[in-house]
């Protein structure tokens, strides 16, 4: 993954996912360390992403993996 392919989905999807992770966490912090989190695990594993679901699905389900194991 390039850089700018990174910085695109980062763009792209950190609102989306930041939002659906505060709905979770419910506390701001808490939130932006998940999110960050997310997007870090996500670039790292990006070949791992088959495609079948869009790629905030994918994000969200790494998001709330993530909640999980800091919850």
């Amino acid at each position: 993954m390039t850089q700018d392919s990174r910085e695109k989905l980062y763009e792209a999807y950190y609102m989306r996912v930041f939002s659906y992770v505060m709905t979770l966490a419910g506390d701001r912090a808490l939130a932006e360390e998940i999110t960050q989190e997310t997007f870090f695990r996500a670039i790292s594993h990006q070949s791992d992403f088959r495609g079948e679901a869009d790629e905030a699905t994918w994000l969200c389900a790494i998001a709330d993996r993530d909640r999980k194991s800091v919850v």
